[in-house]
């Protein structure tokens, strides 16, 4: 059930193709590390999916502090989310313009907007 101040984000990025299984293997045992950054900048209920015909990495998470953009910053400072990037990065393509890479003044993973939600109340 949703928080009434969580946010929701969806993003979107492209796999490369070669790196599909490394991709994945990578995130069979994401480093504690970078799992403890997402926690202390408050995302919960994170999943990234998979869509291989398009070569598409779709990531859903919730945010539930009160400072998104600093949050943001918190995590892009984390020194081992930053060496996670630099695995991560190499396997991916961005949608957004003028992006260089995760951390970056240009988002690397596109946002998507929402369009439909439901929370089980008619």
């Amino acid at each position: 059930m949703s928080v009434p101040h969580t946010k929701r984000v969806c993003q979107i990025i492209k796999l490369k193709p070669e790196a599909e299984a490394e991709y994945k293997q990578i995130h069979a045992a994401v480093w504690p590390g970078v799992l403890a950054a997402l926690k202390r900048h408050h995302i919960v209920d994170y999943s990234i999916h998979y869509h291989p015909p398009l070569q598409l990495l779709i990531a859903n998470f919730k945010y539930t502090g009160s400072d998104y953009d600093a949050d943001m910053r918190g995590i892009a400072e984390d020194p081992e989310t930053q060496r996670w990037w630099k695995v991560t990065d190499g396997m991916q393509e961005s949608f957004v313009e003028g992006a260089t890479g995760s951390g970056g003044a240009v988002p690397w993973w596109q946002d998507l907007e929402e369009v439909f939600r439901f929370e089980g109340k008619a």
